[in-house]
């Protein structure tokens, strides 16, 4: 399930991409697989990087690459180890949510984006979040959990802030919405509650398949409770670096 959507992030072969916070590697393995990007994975904890590395040792051997490609960097978002302007685009997924300072969070991910270079955001709907935090307490204290709400308005501002143009917004994955409000309400942390169970195994069903009657709901449903927002943004030359501020 990719949040981000390559073809608004106009990716293109050659690139360098880095993910930050790159989860169990997802998007940095479609870009590496789909668009021969050279692609950076960073995350700060190491069983997310091994399983990542894995998937993408998986696609050199079903495309007999030499992994010369791409890198797993172990590394916090808030003091990103590159170098300045190192890469073309970003992609920072379900992240900011979880960091200390989201504010320097971003200007990190600008100062390593190349002028005129792409970056893609997202961050929980703030609608999704706000019930979730409401109905279960486990949900916002649980460790490495979410620390902080977005409003649209909110991050869209702090990417402004640091001179990105945004140049588009869309809303996802309304479905698992749904699956995290059954969580919230049967126990965050009771993985054999029956309801969120059967529906997980629903949402495993959805990715394999993509049939077109559920994927003309999840759509539908996006205008309505969408759990996450993703925003474009293109770095102007005048983009703020940390050292400017």
């Amino acid at each position: 399930m990719l949040t981000i959507d390559y073809g608004l992030l106009e990716v293109g072969a050659g690139q360098r991409l880095l993910d930050v916070g790159c989860g169990n590697g997802r998007h940095t393995w479609a870009a590496y697989c789909l668009y021969d990007c050279q692609v950076m994975a960073l995350d700060m904890l190491q069983g997310d990087l091994q399983k990542t590395r894995y998937t993408l040792y998986e696609a050199d051997d079903q495309r007999n690459g030499s992994g010369n490609q791409w890198l797993v960097v172990r590394g916090d978002a808030m003091t990103l180890p590159l170098k300045d302007g190192a890469f073309d685009r970003v992609i920072c997924s379900e992240v900011l949510e979880h960091v200390q300072n989201e504010r320097r969070s971003v200007e990190e991910l600008v100062r390593v984006l190349k002028d005129d270079g792409v970056i893609a955001v997202s961050v929980p709907t703030r609608l999704t979040e706000t019930i979730y935090w409401r109905i279960s307490r486990q949900y916002s204290r649980n460790p490495g959990g979410h620390v902080r709400i977005f409003s649209a308005g909110g991050i869209m501002r702090i990417l402004r802030e640091h001179h990105l143009e945004i140049f588009c917004v869309r809303h996802k994955h309304s479905l698992h919405s749904i699956y995290w409000l059954l969580r919230c309400l049967f126990g965050v942390n009771n993985e054999n509650a029956f309801v969120p169970r059967m529906y997980h195994r629903f949402l495993v069903w959805d990715l394999k398949t993509r049939t077109r009657p559920v994927r003309l709901l999840d759509d539908f449903c996006n205008h309505l409770f969408p759990k996450s927002i993703v925003i474009y943004a293109r770095k102007g030359q005048n983009a703020r670096h940390p050292q400017a501020a």
